[in-house]
């Protein structure tokens, strides 16, 4: 359908567009103005789309398209920069194998799509994996110990390139069995005096001070606790009478678990990939691509509880 639509076009007005004018644009393209100008012509002819505005000095005025464009090209650009170095690293045999990290914490299909998807793309090269905390994984990614790594948000190294690829809901771990279970929903005021399973403050600091912020953050405080050290560990709790937790929306359960959602607030995990700017293998970009378009945010069952009057911000990375 856009097959007229070349990689020139994207870079020329681009460039057009950066500039705010043809002039400087051909100076940086070293070609020349007609040229620019026959280019940009040809594309808002065939695209139907104006980007810009002329102005008798010269200079150009973008449009609601043309601002769109930037960002829309940049993107396009970038990765046919990313395809054209991975096909190399390819095809001069520099994939050997990948060293690819993955959190306790981090949703385990992503590792496994991830795989699979590396495993398409170069199929003798084997995958090496390691499992860890996170805060283990981002040193070992940024010494170079382990090629890159899935992990929970935030990542306070920026010496990486931190690429979130999803963003969980959280929600209320709890017996089946438990009276709060009858409820469609929970309210914050629900979870107080009830005893709770957090991350293990020493193996997990910065998850567990997270988990305190979002109880206190609603007004509940957190008297005794259990400690977990990893998913399974705290399902295992609430399984034995330990208390609620917290999870992320979607992860399998034992048949005598269930979640509930509360009500007035959307608390979500950001999954990312991370892995060093410099020296990574070149085709982590390019899978990192192919994973987004093809992993979907998990559907929320049933419909979700009602929102009270606002208390201050929502929205919040967690399980660092």
């Amino acid at each position: 359908m856009y097959d007229w639509a070349e990689y020139r076009h994207f870079t020329y007005l681009l460039a057009v567009l950066e500039q705010n004018g043809f002039r400087a644009a051909a100076e940086v393209l070293n070609t020349t103005q007609p040229n620019l100008s026959a280019q940009a012509k040809q594309f808002q002819e065939n695209s139907g789309v104006r980007l810009y505005k002329k102005s008798k000095s010269g200079r150009i005025r973008l449009t609601a398209a043309g601002i769109a464009f930037k960002m829309i090209a940049k993107g396009l650009l970038q990765g046919r920069d990313e395809a054209m170095n991975a096909l190399i690293a390819v095809g001069r045999g520099e994939i050997r194998s990948l060293r690819l990290g993955c959190s306790s914490r981090a949703d385990p299909a992503l590792f496994h799509a991830f795989c699979a998807l590396h495993k398409e793309l170069v199929p003798e090269c084997p995958v090496r994996p390691t499992h860890g905390d996170t805060a283990q994984l981002v040193e070992e990614v940024a010494a170079g110990q382990i090629d890159a790594a899935i992990v929970t948000l935030p990542v306070p190294d920026d010496s990486l390139c931190v690429e979130e690829i999803r963003q969980d809901r959280l929600v209320v771990c709890l017996r089946a069995d438990s009276a709060l279970a009858a409820k469609a929903f929970l309210l914050p005021a629900d979870l107080q005096n009830h005893p709770t399973v957090l991350y293990h403050p020493q193996r997990h600091p910065h998850a567990h001070a997270r988990l305190l912020e979002l109880f206190a953050e609603v007004g509940v405080e957190i008297g005794d606790y259990a400690r977990a050290s990893h998913p399974a560990e705290m399902q295992s709790l609430v399984k034995q009478g330990f208390g609620l937790a917290l999870i992320r929306e979607g992860t399998a359960l034992d048949p005598e678990l269930t979640t509930r959602s509360i009500a007035g607030v959307d608390w979500v995990v950001e999954t990312a990939f991370v892995y060093k700017k410099q020296g990574h293998p070149k085709t982590i970009p390019v899978l990192i691509r192919h994973l987004k378009s093809r992993i979907a945010a998990p559907t929320v069952q049933g419909k979700k509880p009602p929102r009270p009057a606002r208390r201050g911000p929502e929205q919040m990375s967690f399980l660092s």
